[in-house]
């Protein structure tokens, strides 16, 4: 096991969040987990395009996208409920490897994906 998924089941391994994972991913193959994976990033790369606008972080376009993601999220890894969401909004920025990877599509993409997803959960009441 890589250092990654053992941070990972000492995190999370006992939430209903990664229970839900661990069934909707067991029986995929490669090739369906990395297109997932891809679709995950290309939801980032349309946030960088969105900043790349001009558009504000709590514009309705970055929301948008922020909805959009959570549903992503949950139809592809888990139940992203608003509390998780919001929580990883904050983890983008606070983690050094989210917000790098994140980053690969400009720099502050993952600042802006964080205030994107504080926005919207605000706009939900939530935070």
């Amino acid at each position: 096991m890589k250092h990654d998924e053992i941070e990972v089941r000492e995190r999370w391994g006992n939430t209903e969040a990664f229970r839900e994972y661990t069934e909707k991913t067991k029986h995929a193959s490669r090739t369906q987990r990395d297109a997932v994976n891809d679709g995950l990033m290309a939801m980032f790369a349309a946030f960088a395009a969105c900043r790349n606008s001009g558009a504000a972080a709590d514009s309705k376009d970055a929301c948008v996208l922020a909805e959009k993601l959570q549903a992503y999220i949950t139809e592809h890894y888990y139940t992203c409920t608003d509390d998780i969401f919001a929580g990883l909004g904050t983890m983008y920025t606070a983690d050094a490897r989210f917000r790098e990877n994140i980053d690969k599509y400009g720099n502050g993409t993952a600042a802006f994906v964080s205030a994107a997803i504080a926005a919207y959960c605000k706009g939900r009441q939530i935070q």
